[in-house]
């Protein structure tokens, strides 16, 4: 079985992608980490940093994830700025600063970033959705208000059908695809 660190302290983000991992007969191994995050307009970036940093720590090929909520009639904020306003404001907030707002699309983006000590690359994925009128009571992070295409329920409300459909398994599909290759 292939090994690969998760450097990160969201153990919820953890624990599904290791779930998903797994299904490819790959061991990931959580060290906590708290990582610095720069500022940036681009996941992307902001992944990528962050996997460096990690790598200069923990000199094994790891990968870290960062997530961005785009709420598109907001200009896509909170965006890369996604844990800050959720550490500021809140499902709550966000929902306030939408109450009297009919388009409430939104795309929930994941960037993972992969660093062998040789180079860092980067896989992205995307959901299309909404954010949903009231925060559910399951769920983590955004997902109690996020509400996938095709979906009537929030994130947090599919439970393990999430994780079939979410954004952060859309870059984790990429990754694999190419990982399984290299």
């Amino acid at each position: 079985m292939d090994q690969i660190i998760f450097a990160s302290k969201n153990e919820n983000k953890f624990k599904e992608i290791r779930t998903f991992l797994i299904r490819y007969n790959i061991k990931l191994d959580l060290f906590r980490l708290d990582l610095p995050e720069i500022q940036s307009d681009f996941l992307e970036k902001i992944a990528s940093n962050k996997a460096s940093f990690a790598y200069d720590i923990i000199k094994e090929k790891l990968i870290v994830e960062d997530t961005g909520l785009f709420i598109h009639i907001l200009n896509d904020f909170p965006g890369p700025y996604s844990s800050f306003a959720l550490r500021t404001i809140g499902n709550s907030g966000i929902l306030d600063i939408l109450k009297r707002k009919r388009n409430r699309a939104a795309t929930f983006k994941s960037v993972i970033a992969f660093n062998d000590g040789k180079s860092v690359r980067v896989f992205s994925g995307a959901v299309v959705g909404r954010i949903g009128p009231y925060i559910a009571k399951k769920g983590w992070g955004f997902d109690p208000i996020f509400i996938p295409s095709g979906f009537d329920r929030t994130y947090g409300e599919l439970g393990s059908k999430k994780v079939e459909i979410s954004h952060r398994t859309m870059a984790l599909k990429i990754f694999i695809d190419w990982y399984k290759v290299c």
